[in-house]
């Protein structure tokens, strides 16, 4: 779920009009996020695969399939996988944001910008528009590397996964889990 974020790489829509479009490469992205247990234990978690591309249009959207879900911990990765995304009905989280991307167009490389970004994120049958800051870097012409510049904070209850959540914590045997998740995100564009 807070793989939404993520997000993530929403920022970097540069558009140049005669050239392609820019593709997220999933060796060098990664998107984050953290869940929290018996109050204060965090663990960090993260998704394996992650796949999208920045239009000349500057149409950008991303897709990170929840089955990539990777705790370290195999019957957690399942139980995720089953119980929390459901991803025999929901595979995948999607996002997708526009932006103007004359600003990334005309960077020079070494530049790095924040942007503000609203992203919609669809994930368990629900769609949701969040506000998302990124710092974009301009690593080469044909290079950018996109990363979430604060945390964006993802709630179970507007995605329709707290039941998911509460089943997590009886399978566990846990007083509580989070229902609120920091998600983080580095993104690398090529094209």
């Amino acid at each position: 779920m807070k793989t939404l974020i993520m997000a993530a790489g929403l920022g970097m829509l540069s558009l140049n009009a005669y050239s392609a479009d820019w593709q997220v490469s999933n060796q060098g992205s990664r998107v984050n996020f953290i869940s929290i247990k018996k109050g204060d234990i965090a663990e960090v978690h993260h998704f394996s695969q992650v796949s999208g591309t920045l239009s000349d249009a500057g149409a950008f959207s991303l897709s990170i399939p929840l089955n990539s879900v990777v705790t370290n911990v195999e019957i957690r990765d399942q139980r995720m996988k089953e119980v929390l995304f459901d991803t025999a009905q929901y595979p995948s989280v999607e996002l997708s944001a526009s932006l103007d991307g004359q600003a990334i167009d005309k960077a020079s490389v070494g530049s790095i910008m924040s942007m503000s970004v609203d992203a919609k994120v669809s994930l368990h049958g629900k769609t949701q528009t969040m506000p998302v800051m990124v710092r974009v870097a301009k690593v080469a012409s044909d290079k950018l590397m996109v990363a979430s510049e604060a945390p964006l904070v993802v709630n179970a209850g507007d995605f329709g996964l707290t039941p998911g959540v509460e089943k997590l914590r009886e399978l566990a045997g846990l007083p509580a889990i989070s229902k609120a998740v920091p998600v983080s995100f580095v993104l690398t564009l090529k094209r």
